[in-house]
């Protein structure tokens, strides 16, 4: 347990994370905040590093999955650490195809808490984006 404590007294009370660039060009957030043992994800839309958009919700929806997943592990966690999801889509007829691939991702299909709505206008044209919050503390 002291192990514990010492291990958190190192860390900032509030960590910024990440620096996310589209092309050459710094974005004014970071891609993920670290307070306490909890780290707040921001939200994800289904570009590819280049910053393209792939067509259509499926791919979309895999691809900010897996964006959330590079945030997650590059702090050593992973799906199963998600304690809450908010889902923003720009069509809410695109739920049932969002879902489909949404629940491949969780171990056991032990899901986080989740709430969602329809957006219109998001950033680069995204059909969708998601943002986490995971529990980041001892297991």
């Amino acid at each position: 347990m002291a192990s514990d404590v010492s291990a958190h007294a190192d860390r900032p009370a509030v960590e910024h994370i990440g620096k996310p660039m589209l092309g050459d060009q710094r974005l004014p957030f970071s891609s993920a905040v670290r307070v306490g043992d909890l780290l707040f994800l921001s939200g994800q839309l289904g570009n590819t590093p280049d910053g393209k958009l792939p067509q259509g919700i499926e791919a979309q929806a895999r691809q900010t999955m897996d964006n959330i997943g590079a945030v997650l592990k590059g702090q050593g966690l992973g799906f199963g650490d998600l304690v809450k999801c908010t889902v923003m889509l720009d069509d809410m007829a695109d739920w049932p195809a969002f879902n489909k691939v949404y629940v491949t991702y969780f171990p056991d299909g032990k899901y986080p808490a989740r709430s969602a709505f329809g957006a219109d206008g998001l950033a680069l044209g995204a059909l969708l984006e998601v943002e986490c919050i995971a529990h980041a503390g001892p297991k």
